[in-house]
């Protein structure tokens, strides 16, 4: 698999960006990687990088952007933070990814039996875990469906909580940036939301 390049950057669309990623979780899923010589990648990205695409993803460890997209040095920008959440240096490392990197394509990308959802579900409150879980808030707000067990342990309403978050973020992301927004609506780059499924590895993207 070769090292991206500004050439090859500038001829992806955000559309063949998508496809690439999904390729990449289909590798995964099937136990194919794509041969890389990652020393070879640290060598021609040491003079530069032209990621593709930027993954606001969760910190949970089965749940690494790299391994599940199939993806090597210089390839993605990888944001991670408990519960994909979103904040204000989060929003500025897609702006950069984007606009000064060329990257084409974000993915607020959540999962399946995730921590910080079913911490939020269970109103946690400790520490800075507080803060933290009070982002996600709004999407608990949003599920009106559940009338009782709306708890952690009811595995359907944080399903519906998890999905909740994904797509307020990504709502957020193009409310939030005027920068990010007008490149959508240009065409330059697509915003989107995905779920990666924690049992089989796979990615269902909400486009």
């Amino acid at each position: 698999m070769r090292t991206h390049t500004k050439e090859t950057q500038d001829k992806l669309t955000p559309e063949l960006a998508l496809e690439m990623l999904k390729e990449g979780n289909a590798r995964f899923v099937n136990n194919i990687k794509a041969h890389r010589n990652l020393l070879q990648q640290v060598n021609e990205t040491s003079s530069g990088q032209f990621p593709f695409a930027a993954i606001l993803s969760c910190i949970d460890s089965r749940t690494s952007a790299e391994l599940i997209f199939d993806q090597g040095l210089g390839d993605i920008f990888s944001i991670r933070i408990a519960g994909n959440i979103l904040n204000e240096d989060i929003l500025g490392s897609m702006e950069f990814s984007c606009k000064f990197a060329g990257s084409k394509l974000i993915v607020v990308l959540g999962h399946t039996k995730c921590g910080a959802i079913e911490g939020a579900c269970n109103n946690i409150e400790l520490g800075h875990i507080t803060t933290l879980l009070h982002k996600i808030k709004p999407a608990i707000h949003q599920e009106i469906e559940t009338i009782t067990e709306r708890n952690g342990r009811n595995t359907s309403f944080v399903e519906t909580v998890t999905k909740n978050n994904v797509f307020l973020t990504v709502h957020n992301v193009k409310m939030k940036s005027s920068l990010l927004s007008e490149m959508e609506q240009k065409g330059a780059i697509k915003i989107i939301g995905g779920l990666h499924d924690i049992d089989t590895g796979r990615v269902i993207f909400f486009e």
